[in-house]
């Protein structure tokens, strides 16, 4: 799949700045904006912890499509909801439009609800830029 958006610097600080209002500050600590190849467009982290976020949106991104194909052959259009829960972290993946994944990496003192919540918001937000 061929990455099609092109953004602006305005556009991305924008972007940065919905996801650290949005997600950041409130507890989250990571935030990963990605096309579905597993290219890193924008990543924010709380400074909680270092991830190799190279590493994680390329294998993100096969995720992504794997589960993508998955719903497909039992008759889905998409799952609407990719979520995986860690011990510790737990990993929540949201498509943005028809090429961006924002990934969302948080820990236990995050709830799953407040989470899907707080990411719908951005992702309007960010939709509205695009």
């Amino acid at each position: 799949m061929e990455f099609t958006i092109e953004f602006d610097k305005q556009q991305i600080e924008a972007i940065e700045n919905i996801l650290q209002e949005e997600l950041i500050d409130l507890g989250v600590q990571s935030v990963i904006l990605m096309d579905l190849a597993g290219n890193v467009i924008v990543n924010l982290e709380s400074g909680d912890k270092r991830h190799d976020v190279y590493s994680l949106a390329a294998l993100a991104a096969g995720n992504y499509g794997a589960v993508s194909a998955m719903a497909n052959i039992i008759g889905e259009q998409e799952f609407s909801l990719l979520f995986h829960k860690g011990e510790e972290e737990s990993i929540h993946f949201s498509k943005v439009v028809e090429d961006l994944l924002l990934l969302t990496i948080f820990n236990k003192n995050v709830s799953l609800g407040f989470l899907r919540l707080k990411v719908a918001e951005a992702v309007k937000r960010i939709q509205a830029l695009i």
